[in-house]
């Protein structure tokens, strides 16, 4: 039997990738609700199929320009 400490190949690798994300959840969890808000605040813009399929693809879209913007502001 191999011990999980000594573990060597993918298992490894995996296990050490998982951790590197593990602090990142709160921001995806803020980028999902403003995906979210964005998509029905678009959607509900649209008068018709066409303009809510796009309301949502802009909805996807909207925070790199977003950080665009603020960061040619700051000068960054």
């Amino acid at each position: 039997m191999t011990d999980e400490n000594n573990a060597s190949g993918p298992c490894r690798d995996v296990k050490k990738r998982k951790k590197d994300y593990a602090s990142s959840g709160m921001a995806g969890c803020a980028y999902f609700m403003a995906f979210i808000a964005a998509a029905v605040y678009f959607i509900q813009q649209a008068e018709t199929f066409w303009m809510g399929v796009l309301g949502f693809l802009k909805a996807i879209v909207w925070p790199g320009y977003l950080v665009y913007y603020l960061l040619e502001f700051l000068k960054i």
